[in-house]
């Protein structure tokens, strides 16, 4: 009590206001890297409606600025991403239509967002330290490269809690065999990093705690590259992996003849022809 009558008013004020909550998402640039960390590591990074709209955000930014050559995602505490915010979402359950409209609306701004990430003109490379499940292992699988700490696991199990993985399939299935994706659908096993790398989930695996480290080397490497040959390369990805093979065949050599007229395809042949390094007009 004596502590408190010596205190001051405004003091007292201070004391009874609430912190400002961390913001979920952060950015640090390192050079032409954009380092993304997830920051809800008390609920294990999951994808709140807030983080969602948070990434889609710095996304949006990220897309036009010409400075920016690569993106790394990562995240703070034990787990890269538990998946959707189940607690969020159970919240909802007392609305007058049990939540339809909200589960309906995350799902869709949340595939929104894995969508920007693969049409992003930029790298997008995945640094996993911990636990990726359900939608944390899509973002994982969605990401263009990534890179795992030997600690890290990955799985979607949804289907131990009556909810299939459905939205998180998209993406492991277009990372991994067939078999592989239905057997971390069916089972909701997690696979350890190994296995992962083996299925061709994530490309490198590396000892814990240089995960980050090594996801920005890996994106250096990236960056050091014409930005329009890597843009024009990753659309072209993506988009002749849906179609039948002539059709790919057919639309990649259109791809390699607008290539070819750049300026940089002529630069960097040049550059090879000359043994020298090439100077990108990007």
């Amino acid at each position: 009590m004596t502590y408190i009558t010596t205190m001051t008013a405004q003091s007292i004020r201070l004391q009874s206001q609430p912190s400002p909550a961390a913001p979920p998402l952060l950015r640090e640039d390192r050079g032409a890297i954009a380092i993304l960390t997830l920051n809800r590591p008390d609920a294990r990074n999951s994808l709140s409606e807030g983080l969602i709209e948070a990434l889609q955000a710095e996304l949006n930014t990220i897309a036009n600025q010409t400075d920016i050559r690569a993106v790394v995602i990562a995240a703070n505490g034990s787990a890269f991403s538990a998946g959707h915010d189940l607690k969020e979402l159970t919240a909802r359950r007392s609305d007058a239509d049990r939540g339809r409209a909200y589960f309906a609306k995350i799902m869709t701004v949340c595939s929104t967002m894995m969508q920007t990430i693969v049409k992003l003109p930029k790298p997008v490379i995945a640094a996993v330290q911990g636990i990726a499940s359900a939608a944390g292992c899509q973002l994982v699988a969605t990401c263009d490269l990534a890179v795992a700490s030997d600690a890290a696991r990955f799985a979607t199990p949804g289907v131990d809690i009556g909810l299939f993985c459905s939205t998180p399939m998209v993406a492991l299935s277009r990372n991994v065999p067939r078999k592989h994706a239905m057997g971390m659908l069916l089972t909701g096993e997690p696979v350890d990093a190994e296995t992962a790398r083996g299925m061709g989930l994530v490309n490198k695996v590396v000892p814990a705690g240089t995960e980050l480290e090594a996801a920005i080397a890996f994106a250096d490497i990236v960056a050091s590259k014409s930005t329009y040959t890597v843009k024009i390369g990753k659309e072209a990805f993506y988009r002749q992996a849906e179609m039948s093979l002539a059709d790919a065949y057919r639309y990649t050599a259109e791809v390699m003849t607008e290539n070819m007229m750049a300026r940089d395809a002529e630069e960097g042949i040049n550059a090879f022809i000359e043994k020298r390094d090439p100077r990108w007009e990007d």
